[in-house]
């Protein structure tokens, strides 16, 4: 039941881009949506039209941003929405850093071991701490309203497993590129009433 300070959050990973493609691991910040992604993030504006959204939450990303740009509202960037960083290893197109990357994420998502991280890059502990505190500054702006927030696929899914209490179910079932889904806050708890 919606009460004043419920807000309902529309999620969505960016639309596909150049570093998805070109298999570059790491936040990337300056790779754009590919056609394709340009193609889903009108389609997710479509899904959403109903929507009474007031205000687009995206990564400083350009992807995230050029996925927003679609969605219709006004929008506000929050580099605490960036994907997961690996230090050294931003960019890279190695197998072992995308190996690692893997093991790294299934740490955090299934086995609840927030320490790991990519080389010199975050833990899980920093990626959960950042997302947690977007969100909650968006919970308490947009008290009985309804937002979009877009951003990637390992951010949203170790934050939004944790503050939905989903744990490892969200394993295996990573983010597609642009489909919306909701989350809801209800004053005092996150929940995620289906994953995509």
């Amino acid at each position: 039941m919606r009460t004043a300070d419920s807000v309902r959050v529309w999620c969505l990973r960016h639309g596909e881009s150049h570093n998805v493609t070109g298999r570059l691991a790491g936040a990337v910040p300056n790779a754009p949506l590919t056609e394709l992604g340009r193609r889903q993030a009108v389609t997710a504006a479509g899904t959403l039209a109903g929507e009474p959204i007031t205000r687009v939450y995206a990564s400083t990303a350009l992807r995230a941003r050029q996925t927003a740009a679609h969605l219709g509202a006004a929008i506000t960037a929050m580099p605490e929405l960036v994907e997961v960083g690996i230090g050294a290893h931003e960019g890279a197109n190695d197998p072992a850093v995308h190996a690692r990357t893997a093991e790294v994420l299934h740490a955090w998502v299934v086995a609840g071991d927030l320490t790991q991280r990519v080389g010199d890059g975050e833990t899980g502990h920093e990626v959960v701490a950042r997302m947690s505190s977007a969100l909650g500054r968006i919970a308490d702006t947009h008290r009985g309203e309804t937002v979009a927030v877009v951003g990637h696929v390992a951010s949203l899914t170790v934050a939004l497993g944790r503050l939905c209490g989903l744990g490892g179910r969200v394993w295996g079932t990573p983010l597609p590129h642009a489909r919306p889904f909701l989350v809801e806050w209800d004053g005092r708890a996150w929940g995620c009433p289906a994953w995509p």
